[in-house]
């Protein structure tokens, strides 16, 4: 299969991505990854590899390639560069070496291993020299570095031109999710004034079940035994809370006790909900474009599900003007329906 994604003679890749650079010493081992080879001889390594295999590759053929047709295409050139530099690499560094490379060239970079730890609920970049995440309630930073704010741009730029926006100083915030519905925000200069800021909130694969949050302490059983009538019986649902406290977590476990008879259309800022049901329209709201224009709030979105024959709305967050609309849709022949607002309960 060698040379499947090889440019041809008169192709040529107009951008260069550079790799994650070492932690500096001290910093803490990375907790979704064994540690790597650190020191700046290393670092000098994965920049000129990544440089070598962006001359080589055709990087457009790789959008659609998964990772272990990536590893195995490279794993044979990663090997050759190293042999041909005399680096003393031992087996599991070469193979760490491959894995980031791989990482950079079609995923995002050195927060890839981050997106694939199950235990990690979010994770949070403040500038390209301090990443930190979350995992069981606690934050804690990890050894994961950027190269440089260069590098990080380039992260983000490959997470925003995926749902077809941008970030820049004339649009420097912008909220985004990524291919698995993890729900990204990010803020970049001017607004940032130290530099890019990224949050992560990771999309789960497994929604909570209400027996599974009172597993994790989060509930009792007769708080469940009324809140599964209450959803039945179509009362209306309203879900406080603060930053992080579990309000789409809870929303989403509630939802998976409307009868899958209803038909359902749930309202975002981006889509998150992991409604079970077989009869669900899924509406997200859309930023303005760098002229202005093109928005789309939740406020237009509630008014045009009331259009849809819903028998229930289901909005992620309600933060402005649509709570009138929702509220007044709850009265209106859509009982039943749910949304969160953040507050203190």
């Amino acid at each position: 299969m060698l040379g499947r994604f090889i440019k041809g003679p008169n192709e040529h890749n107009t951008s260069l991505a550079p790799i994650i650079a070492a932690a500096p010493n001290g910093a803490a081992t990375a907790p979704a990854a064994e540690a790597e080879p650190q020191g700046d001889d290393f670092l000098t390594l994965k920049v000129e590899l990544h440089r070598h295999l962006i001359d080589r590759f055709n990087l457009t053929a790789l959008e659609n390639a998964s990772k272990d047709e990536i590893l195995n295409e490279i794993r044979p050139i990663v090997r050759e560069f190293v042999r041909g530099r005399n680096v003393p690499l031992n087996a599991r560094e070469l193979d760490q070496l491959t894995s980031d490379t791989a990482d950079e060239m079609l995923g995002l970079g050195p927060i890839e291993p981050l997106l694939k730890d199950d235990s990690i609920t979010d994770i949070m970049i403040n500038t390209h020299e301090r990443v930190f995440i979350e995992r069981r309630g606690i934050i804690e930073e990890t050894s994961i570095r950027f190269r440089d704010e260069a590098h990080l741009l380039r992260i983000i730029n490959k997470i925003v031109s995926a749902i077809g926006r941008r970030v820049d100083e004339s649009a420097p915030m912008a909220d985004a999710r990524l291919a698995d519905g993890s729900r990204v925000n990010i803020a970049v200069r001017p607004v940032s004034v130290d530099g890019p800021l990224v949050s992560i909130r990771k999309f789960s694969k497994n929604p909570y079940s209400l027996e599974r949050l009172m597993a994790f302490n989060s509930i009792r059983q007769p708080m469940i035994d009324m809140l599964k009538i209450a959803v039945q019986a179509r009362k209306s649902i309203l879900v406080s809370g603060g930053t992080g406290s579990g309000k789409t977590t809870l929303l989403n476990a509630l939802s998976s006790h409307i009868p899958a008879k209803e038909r359902l259309v749930t309202i975002e800022d981006a889509a998150e909900l992991q409604l079970q049901q077989p009869h669900v329209g899924r509406l997200e709201t859309r930023p303005p474009n760098v002229e202005g224009k093109g928005e789309i709030r939740q406020r237009e979105l509630v008014k045009n599900a009331l259009r849809m024959r819903p028998d229930r709305i289901i909005v992620g967050e309600v933060r402005g003007e649509e709570a009138f609309d929702m509220l007044q849709a709850m009265n209106t022949g859509h009982e039943g329906s749910m949304t969160t607002i953040h507050a203190n309960t």
